[in-house]
């Protein structure tokens, strides 16, 4: 298969192995449960797939009115669906990498075989049990973006572990890139090129995706207005929270709040 842009949003799960592919000019390693979704227009090349044998992987190609029929021609509407924020570009690209514990992966691997089964069988209902699978597996990879931390001292990272416990700790407040590098005892630079081999990101990303995360928590669960939301992640100035908001997810923080209603 050649490299390619594709229309669709992406999920692909590393059942098992490992080595590396290139998403737009990225190189991503792969390893065992780790889980990569991909935004609409992304440039995958998927013969840089490399390594000890050929990765096992399961890969899931969806529009997204699959999951949200109401929702007209998807590229400007789909980013506001409460489910489909792990896919929403800005950040790394369209492209994230996400990690199942090594306990869930059973379940994880028996909600894509079950989606295939259907998939493939085509049985009465099939369309429903689908759909039903597929918002199992999104609501799974929707939780995985909230504990980054745990998995990175999990997996021996130590340092990025401390990165983003401070980031835990402080992005309620105005906090930059030397605080965090101060907190962890490195310079900016060195810690910007650290976090960006190991993660594809930059720490302001990071930081600004932990904000977003409980940006959306708050919007889903309680009724705060807007400007209480941002404040309370970190956000004095509610115009830009609002800005930023959108530039992550395609809408406005009210906009996105009623979607997730109505869904």
């Amino acid at each position: 298969m050649r490299t390619h842009a594709h229309d669709f949003l992406v999920l692909l799960y590393v059942e098992r192995g490992g080595g590396s592919m290139r998403i737009n000019d990225h190189e991503w390693r792969l390893g065992t449960g780790d889980v990569f979704v991909l935004a609409p227009g992304e440039v995958v090349t998927p013969d840089r797939m490399v390594g000890t044998g050929v990765p096992e992987a399961w890969a899931v190609f969806f529009p997204s009115d699959v999951v949200e029929p109401s929702l007209p021609g998807a590229f400007l509407s789909w980013r506001a669906h409460p489910l489909l924020f792990p896919f929403v570009r800005g950040l790394a690209g369209g492209a994230q990498r996400l990690h199942v514990p090594a306990a869930d992966r059973p379940g994880f691997i028996s909600q894509l075989a079950a989606l295939e089964r259907e998939l493939h069988e085509r049985r009465d209902g099939y369309n429903e049990a689908v759909l039903a699978h597929l918002t199992l597996l999104l609501v799974a990879v929707s939780r995985l973006v909230t504990d980054v931390s745990g998995d990175l001292t999990l997996r021996d990272e130590p340092m990025l572990a401390a990165v983003f416990d401070v980031i835990e700790a402080r992005y309620r407040s105005p906090i930059s890139l030397s605080d965090v590098a101060r907190a962890v005892g490195l310079t900016p630079g060195h810690l910007t090129t650290v976090v960006g081999r190991k993660t594809g990101r930059t720490v302001q990303e990071w930081i600004t995706e932990r904000r977003m995360t409980e940006a959306r928590r708050l919007l889903a669960e309680t009724d705060l207005t807007v400007e209480t939301v941002g404040a309370r992640v970190g956000y004095r100035d509610a115009s830009y929270f609002i800005k930023r908001f959108r530039r992550s997810h395609g809408s406005a923080p009210q906009e996105w709040r009623r979607a997730g209603r109505r869904s």
